[in-house]
């Protein structure tokens, strides 16, 4: 019987050390701008998630891709046209565009302008509804000829803003909602000059386009990759801690878990905290690389983790450097260049 126990526990603490490793062993032998960690956990959690049951998941587009939420835009019809459209003014985001009904509109990061293109197809589209270029005319604050269409994979004229193709979010189910800002990293608010709105809020985020791996817009139409993707700075009260390349401070949860990886922040909790897209890990600066991967979250978008925890950025911090998420409710931490949770300096 001693016996027997002594195997169970031999085969119980391999199996945590290969559960332990697997993070680390799954980002080294990857490549820099592939593969990730698979989370862990039973089905049944994942699929309260928004996952469904794994099949139809479109990695990137950071969305949910069963069917949208009862009064959501896409339940509603919403995928139509967007009649006159307005400009009003969003806490956070500045100037932002909606249809005549007040539902936010919203761009791709993936998409393209010049060629205008649409690339959210499918499950996607199913998420982020294509609104259409039919019946469509530019209220006060909009240029009429910044007005265009582009022709989708079936055949019907999305509208199109400063060439980008505009959509509606299936979760914003009333006028004013932006919960599709930040999703996946990749889909912002439209702001009046087919710029996300946030580019729209002065010098500090002028021209900034906030995608995965897309750099950064200047208005040109060209992106500019930027050349360090996660840095270290240091904070005069927390240390050095890290940032993302637009300066950003970046977040870990302690609701969520590294081993086995899990995640506790889900549903509403995304409308304050966004996960951070994944990098290329061969740009970095003040981190060790092999502290760097990534792990697929339940919508199918690849979130950033270091040292095997998924990591986030604050929607209360307005500008570059600023730290007011950290210790927000006791669980939240602006993460050092160890990969561990920062603390005041004492």
């Amino acid at each position: 019987m001693k016996r027997m126990r002594r195997e169970i526990l031999a085969g119980s603490a391999v199996a945590v050390l290969l559960l332990t490793a697997g993070c680390g062993l799954s980002d080294n032998k990857s490549s820099a701008k592939g593969g990730s960690v698979q989370p862990v956990g039973d089905s049944k959690a994942l699929d309260a998630y928004g996952s469904g049951s794994g099949s139809g998941s479109l990695p990137g587009y950071g969305s949910d891709t069963g069917a949208a939420p009862a009064g959501g835009a896409a339940a509603a019809g919403k995928g139509g046209a967007a009649g006159e459209l307005k400009v009003r003014e969003a806490a956070d985001l500045g100037s932002v565009v909606t249809d005549a009904e007040g539902f936010t509109l919203y761009r791709f990061d993936k998409d393209t302008a010049k060629p205008p293109k649409s690339n959210c197809e499918g499950d996607c589209a199913k998420a982020w509804p294509a609104v259409s270029a039919d019946d469509t005319s530019a209220g006060a604050g909009i240029q009429a000829g910044l007005l265009g269409s582009v022709t989708r994979a079936d055949g019907t004229k999305q509208l199109t803003l400063g060439g980008w193709p505009v959509y509606r979010y299936a979760k914003d189910t009333k006028a004013g909602d932006t919960l599709g800002e930040g999703v996946g990293g990749t889909w912002h608010a439209l702001g009046p000059d087919g710029k996300p709105s946030t580019a729209s809020k002065g010098a500090g985020g002028a021209g900034m386009n906030m995608g995965t791996g897309s750099g950064m817009d200047m208005g040109s139409g060209a992106a500019a990759q930027p050349q360090v993707s996660l840095s270290v700075r240091q904070n005069a009260q927390l240390g050095p801690i890290l940032s993302d390349a637009q300066g950003r401070t970046l977040y870990r949860f302690d609701k969520d878990s590294a081993w086995p990886m899990k995640f506790g922040c889900l549903d509403a909790c995304l409308d304050t905290w966004k996960p951070a897209p994944a990098i290329d890990k061969t740009k970095v600066n003040g981190i060790a690389a092999e502290l760097v991967g990534s792990v697929k979250r339940p919508d199918g978008s690849e979130q950033l983790t270091i040292d095997c925890w998924p990591v986030y950025t604050f929607t209360g911090d307005k500008e570059p450097g600023d730290i007011n998420g950290q210790n927000k409710q006791g669980l939240w931490f602006a993460v050092t260049d160890k990969g561990k949770k920062a603390k005041a300096a004492g």
